[in-house]
Parts: C-alpha cells; sequence; structure tokens
C-alpha cells in the first residue's frame, strides 16, 4: 500500500465549517484557520441513571464538512484491506471484532484519508490509527536518522501506552518502533533514531530536542497522527507541535483522534487536515452509561480520614491530588496506616513512574496517588474507583480523571471529595461537562461512605513498598566467565537495535 497520495494538497478546494457533531444546524464558510464556532446551546437532556450526560460540553467547535463520502465501517477486521500479518496478530490477540471507532475510521484511513475521530478514552483509539498506521507503512524500510511515521502524544505515560499497545503488530509486520519521550536516555533514543525506525511515538519536547541535534529529520514522515491533541494545547505544546507538523510531507496523511474536541484544536483541523473522515463515537464530554459520578460533601476536618478510608477499600484505586507535594504526604500517610500507596506525579523519573505503574496494575499497589500526569495515557483493566481528592478546576480534567475507569465498556465509578467552599466551583464544573451526579453528605464510619466507595477502616499496620525481586535465569557454571560467540553476536545486535527494548 503507498502512503503518500496523488493529490497534493495545495490543489484540492478551500474547507468549509460544517454542522457540530451531532448537531443539525446548517454549514457556513469559514477561513482557514476559521474564527471559533459558537458553543452550542444546551441539547436534550437524558432521563434516568447517575451520571448521564445532559448537555453539551460548552467550547465545541464546527468540524470541517466531509467532501469525498466516506467509505462504510465494518463488523469485523476480516472485511478489512490489511497485510494478512496484522489480521493474524489481531487474531492471536483475541481481537476479532472492532470497537465503532475502528470500525467506522478504518475502512477510510487504510485507503489514505485524513481523519478526525473523537471517542472516550477506552473506546479503542490507538488500534484506530494504528493499525492503518502500521498497514500503510509494511513494506517499507526507514533511513538512518528518517522515520515515515510518527505518533505525537502529550505525555510519557501515553508514549508508553501507545508504544505497548501497537508492539506486536509492528513486529509481525517488521516494522521498527523508537519511543522518544523526556526523562529518559536522550542518548539511547538518538541511537535508535541513527539505527533506522520506521515509526516513532514521540512527545513533542523531546522530538525537538533530537531535531535539534540533528539525530532526526521528519521530511519521510508520510502519515502523522495526533493523539490526545487538545491536552497538548492545554499543556502549551501548539507552538511545538505546529513546527513539528510543518516538517513532515505535506502530501502525507494526518490523523486526529482525541477524547475531547474544543476550539483549542480548531487552529490543527482546519490547517492540517484536508478532506477528513469525521466519526464521533461518543459524546465529547466522554461520559458513559456505565460510568457513575458521586459528589460526596464531606466536612474539611474529616477529609483525610475519609480519604485514607476509602484507600483501604478492597481493590485498587486512582486519587487525584493537585500538587506533588500533596501527593506525596499523602502517600506516606497511607503507607503508615496500612495501606500499600505509591506516588506518581512529574517529580518522579521516568524509571520510577514506570516502577510504579508496573506494581499498580499487578496488584502489589493497590492505591495510586497521582497528579494529572495520570489522568491520560494509564490503562488498568479492571479498575472501578477513581477518587478526586482535590477537585479538578477544569471540566476536561475531570473527564479525563474519570476516563481511568469504566473503559473498554466496563463500569466504574468515580467520586469528588467536596468540602462546603468548594460546592459552587463543583457545581460549575460538572454543568460544563454535562454531568448530572449523585450527592450525599458523609462522614467517616458511616454506612453511605462504605456503600459508595468501599469504605473501610485500615488496618494501622505500617507498610513499606519494595520492587519485587527480578527473576534471575540459571547459568551452567560451565559457561560462567565466558561469552559463547553466538552470545556475544546477539549483544552487538542488541546494541544495535536498542530502540527495540523500548518499543
Amino acid at each position: 500500500m503507498n502512503p503518500t497520495r496523488t493529490n497534493a494538497r495545495s490543489s484540492r478546494p478551500r474547507r468549509t465549517e460544517g454542522p457540530a457533531f451531532g448537531s443539525t444546524a446548517g454549514s457556513r464558510r469559514g477561513a482557514r484557520f476559521g474564527s471559533p464556532a459558537p458553543a452550542r446551546s444546551g441539547g436534550t437532556g437524558r432521563s434516568g441513571g447517575h451520571g448521564r450526560r445532559r448537555a453539551a460540553v460548552q467550547g465545541e467547535f464546527a468540524p470541517p464538512k466531509t467532501v469525498t463520502p466516506a467509505l462504510p465501517a465494518v463488523e469485523a477486521f476480516a472485511d478489512l484491506d490489511m497485510p494478512a500479518q496484522l489480521l493474524a496478530t489481531l487474531t492471536g490477540q483475541g481481537v476479532s471484532v472492532p470497537f465503532p471507532i475502528q470500525g467506522a475510521t478504518l475502512p477510510n484511513t487504510l485507503a489514505g484519508r485524513d481523519a478526525l475521530g473523537r471517542g472516550r478514552t477506552g473506546s479503542g483509539k490507538t488500534l484506530a490509527f494504528g493499525l492503518a498506521l502500521l498497514a500503510r507503512t509494511a513494506g517499507q524500510r526507514a533511513e538512518p536518522r528518517q522515520p515515515l511515521a510518527l505518533v505525537l502524544v502529550p505525555t510519557r505515560e501515553l508514549a508508553q501506552q501507545v508504544t505497548d499497545a501497537l508492539t506486536p503488530y509492528a513486529r509481525s509486520v517488521r516494522l521498527r518502533l523508537a519511543t522518544v519521550v523526556g526523562g529518559m536516555s536522550i542518548g539511547r533514543q538518538a541511537n535508535a533514531l541513527r539505527g533506522g525506525a520506521e515509526v516513532v511515538v514521540a512527545t513533542p519536547g523531546r522530538l525537538k530536542d533530537l531535531i535539534d541535534r540533528g539525530d532526526c529529520r521528519l521530511n519521510q514522515v508520510a502519515i502523522t497522527v495526533l493523539d490526545e491533541a487538545d491536552q497538548m494545547a492545554d499543556m502549551g505544546f501548539m507552538p511545538q507541535v505546529t513546527a513539528l507538523l510543518d516538517q513532515v510531507r505535506p502530501e502525507g496523511q494526518r490523523m486526529l483522534f482525541s477524547a475531547t474536541l474544543d476550539r483549542n484544536v480548531d487552529l490543527l483541523v482546519r490547517r492540517y487536515l484536508t478532506d477528513p473522515v469525521v466519526h464521533s463515537v461518543d459524546p465529547s464530554a466522554g461520559a458513559v452509561t456505565t460510568m457513575e459520578h458521586h459528589v460526596l460533601h464531606v466536612h474539611g476536618a474529616d477529609k483525610h480520614r475519609t480519604t485514607t478510608e476509602i484507600a483501604a477499600r478492597e481493590g485498587r484505586v486512582i486519587m487525584f491530588l493537585d500538587t506533588k507535594h500533596a501527593v506525596d504526604r499523602l502517600t506516606q500517610d497511607l503507607l503508615a496506616s496500612g495501606v500499600r500507596a505509591a506516588a506518581l506525579h512529574g517529580g518522579k523519573s521516568q524509571p520510577q513512574r514506570t516502577r510504579t505503574l508496573a506494581q499498580f496494575k499487578t496488584g502489589h499497589v493497590t492505591v495510586l496517588v497521582a497528579t494529572n500526569v495520570a489522568a491520560r495515557g494509564i490503562h488498568v483493566d479492571d479498575l472501578d474507583l477513581v477518587v478526586n481528592i482535590d477537585p479538578p478546576t477544569d471540566h476536561k480534567d475531570y473527564l479525563h480523571r474519570g476516563g481511568r475507569t469504566a473503559r473498554a465498556g466496563e463500569s466504574g465509578s468515580v467520586v469528588t471529595l467536596v468540602t462546603p467552599s468548594q460546592r459552587r466551583d463543583m457545581t460549575r464544573l460538572m454543568t460544563a461537562a454535562g454531568i448530572v451526579p449523585q450527592t450525599t453528605q458523609v462522614r467517616p464510619g458511616e454506612e453511605a461512605l462504605s456503600r459508595i466507595t468501599g469504605a473501610q477502616a485500615p488496618s494501622g499496620i505500617p507498610v513499606t513498598i519494595t520492587a519485587p525481586a527480578p527473576e534471575r535465569r540459571q547459568r551452567s557454571t560451565s559457561s560462567r566467565g565466558r561469552r559463547s560467540p553466538a552470545s556475544a553476536a546477539r549483544r552487538m545486535t542488541a546494541r544495535q537495535t536498542s530502540f527495540d527494548a523500548a518499543a
């Protein structure tokens, strides 16, 4: 499959603005960079169930109108024009039926169309863009420092999640992945790029550093993906993102996938996507019917004890706070109370963050205490509770924090502890998010707190979290102190392809 389309972007007609997702309003013509479309007025509410979406999120923009009709969705991966190796790997992974966003976008992205997709976290966006990227890059070989495909993400955690998800599929079609993120050895990442990597998964800042060093050039990138572009905009990465996009092949394919689409990504859509297939599998709020939203009114004096009892529940929980200092302090308090807790925030090194996430996923740690660094890019199976110890100040942060639970059709609850002085702000935030929560006044030790969160009294016996001892392979005494020629060759190959370890 040839990733380069024949008709250049410059020959295509200027795009026009169309109706917002789910809107029946007529389209209106706009400038290329377009002034933002007016926010939609409130929609029809839903009845029944806690946490159902009530109104459209403020700040929506009208996506560009699709000129070329989209290809119909498929109901099975076998119906797609993909390499047999990818289909076999899907089968081996136990995946046969695509998620809605995959079935809708893949027929078009495999054909080289630009795509603008919105789906809540856990809806399958990674394979939606990843399979198309790998299928259209398969059979090609990258020159040193010149990748052929690029996935831009806002955080290290999301970069690692994308890499982990795509690695078995990339290997099946013999494509080399390199992960380029801050907080890890830039020398190793430069070596991976110099050795040749067809696909690069990167955060904007570190990729820019490698380009400035002369270790990477984007002039051969024919497929570019922006994953969670709205968070990149919120984090102030927009100048870096646009500078990187200006370096890739102008006639190449671009895909933008996100859990929320608002005016912050308007510039990216109108400047870099040409006649995209537009698909929204979920409301922009990302709220789902399998997710319950609870606001627990607590007195300030009770908040710490309430938090500790929730943390002592059976099963895992992610707890969000605003600052690194608060995360570290709560983690130490929980450990002293007998709760197996670990901290995750931007002040931790990447190896520390990776180890903590691994311990949480395996159950070695039952409480992950985190800042917003964990709000996106973290997938943990069977996580049924997220707790906002500090309520977020932005509705998108709330939605993405909550998106760590109720993933891939599972159920879960999002609980926010709110003191009297925070109630008004929380009401505004929920309105902006389009969420109608269940509100309950709680005290430590009460039945209502236990019923909603599973809270219980902690053991009070301090615990210490240690890293699990790595398994060590036994070596025969006859080989001790010597390396066979085959072993030496394997080590040399491993050095030359160090990016495979990062993948």
